[in-house]
Formats: C-alpha cells, structure tokens, sequence
C-alpha cells in the first residue's frame, strides 16, 4: 500500500481529532426502534445506522448526509468482503487506541465520549475497520491500475540527469506466537511476555528457530528480500524503526502475537527501485483521491440501492 492511500483511509480520524471543543453541545440521542431505511445489495442500511452516522457528523462538525455515508460504507464493506480482505479486530482496537491516546484521552474516556455523543464505541469501530478494509482494497486497484510503466520511470530518471534513486532492501523473519480463536482471552498475556522474552533474545535470523524449539505453537517464517515501499503497511512505521539484526516491537494479530527480526538491510538502486520510488513521489495523494471516487462511482453505479 502507498503512503498516500495510508492518508486517504485517515482522513475520517484526521476531520475528528478536536472534537472535544463541541462535545458539550451534542445531546445523547434518545434509544429508538430501528427500522430498514435502504436495502444496499441486499445488504439492510438501518434508521439505527443512519442516527449513528448523524451523531458522528456532528462530532465532525460536517454537514454530509448521513445517509449516503451510511450507503457509502456499506458498498464499500461489500467490496471488502468480495475481495476477501480480512481487518483483524486487534487492529480495529490498536487504531482506535491511537486515536484515543492522540486526543490525549484513556480508551475509557473515549469510550464514555462516544456513548454520551450518542455515536457509540461500536459505531466508530465499524468505521475504523470499514476505512482499514477500504485502504487495502484501493492499494489493490492502485497497484494493478495506477503504477508506473518501465518507460515513465525511464523518462522520469532522464529529467533527473539519468540518476537512480536508491531504496533500502530488508531481509525479514516473521515469528508468530499463535493464539487459537477460543483461547484467546486467556492465552493473550502469557504469549505476549513469551513474545516479548524471544524478542529480546534475538539478534540475528540463524538463532530463530532454535530460540523457537521449547516453545510450543510458535512459527518462524522467512519473508525474503523486501524493498521498503513494498513493506506491508502495518508493520512498515515498525520496521523502519528498527535496526538490523533487531526484531520489532509485537502486534497483537488475529493469528496471535508476532514481531519481525531484521536480518539484514542493504541500499540498492536499479529500475524495478525506480519504478516504485517515483510512484511514492508527486501527485499520489491527489491520484489516491481521485482513485477513491472513482472506485467508489463505478460500486454505485452497478448496485442495487432500494429505499424503503
């Protein structure tokens, strides 16, 4: 995934942060029964949701239509869905930590703001998973529609004076502390000090496995060569901050617990590291933009949308 598709799915967080100067002035919305307002490819879009939505907007301090928003998302989840992209519930809850950390507040507090607003912790988490899911289904499009040809690098690398920019290169191992779905509220604590104690042993990927050997349901893999603009965007802030020969911080994962060692680095330059360098450079946030309206027009335009 591009940095500027990163950007796009944030922009929902960005519009919130502030939020706190207004929240005096939002009435918690009374309970009420929910009834079907749309039916979106069968897909029933709530008076429940639509309220939800309101109240975020107000906390937003936007003047969007709830409705379409509401039906934007739900196309937007059925998309997901049929691309089998999958956004684990540890990631919903890490985004909506951060935000909450970043709004100087405890998960709690958070929590209480967003039922007293009348919006719900459960209402901005479907949104947090619904823009996650959202920025990896544009990075798909992105990567098969939008990437630079060989000859736009070239041509790009001839006004520059013929130079080629350089990337760094990692060697990764990716070590996984699995957690079985059932066990997962009574196993997380002891696999993260686990997780944590193997970490702080590492120190370069021929160790790995034999660290791994007394330890029961850990596994050990080898990602291969890896150009930084191609590293995965969850762990890429993660990776950039740590040394060779170094593992990252864990992730708690639907899998369980992990982090990634750093094996090696290396600075190399040749077209294919071209081809992506310039693609992070420029206009791609305006590109990512225009790509999410576009996407988002051509679901639209072939759906089924009733009004009930």
């Amino acid at each position: 995934m591009r940095p500027a598709l990163n950007r796009i799915a944030g922009t929902g967080f960005i519009l919130l942060f502030g939020f706190m100067t207004c929240l005096a002035s939002v009435a918690t919305t009374p309970a009420q029964a929910s009834e079907i307002r749309y039916i979106v490819n069968n897909v029933p879009v709530t008076s429940y949701d639509i309220a939800r939505r309101k109240a975020f907007l107000r906390l937003q301090r936007r003047s969007a239509n709830a409705s379409d928003e509401m039906i934007e998302q739900t196309l937007k989840n059925i998309e997901i869905n049929r691309l089998n992209i999958r956004v684990p519930d540890a990631d919903v809850d890490a985004a909506y930590g951060r935000f909450a950390s970043g709004n100087k507040l405890s998960k709690s507090q958070l929590d209480q703001i967003m039922a007293q607003s009348g919006v719900t912790k459960s209402h901005f988490k479907d949104f947090i998973r619904s823009q996650i899911g959202w920025n990896r289904a544009l990075g798909a499009r992105f990567r098969a529609t939008e990437r630079l040809t060989e000859q736009d690098a070239a041509h790009r690398m001839l006004q520059d004076g013929g130079n080629k920019p350089t990337a760094t290169e990692y060697m990764l191992q990716q070590v996984i502390f699995v957690i079985p779905s059932a066990e997962r509220k009574s196993l997380l604590s002891r696999r993260k000090k686990e997780a944590n104690a193997m970490r702080g042993r590492f120190n370069n990927c021929q160790n790995t496995r034999e660290f791994a050997k007394g330890l029961v349901d850990v596994t050990v893999r080898d990602l291969g060569r890896v150009i930084a603009p191609e590293l995965p965007p969850d762990w890429k802030s993660l990776i950039l901050e740590t040394k060779p020969g170094q593992a990252t911080k864990i992730r708690e994962t639907e899998r369980g617990v992990e982090f990634i060692g750093i094996c090696s680095t290396r600075e190399i330059s040749d077209d294919r590291v071209a081809q992506m360098v310039f693609e992070n450079e420029g206009e791609l946030d305006k590109k990512a933009a225009e790509l999410s309206e576009k996407y988002l027009k051509e679901l639209r335009e072939k759906a089924s949308i009733i009004e009930r």
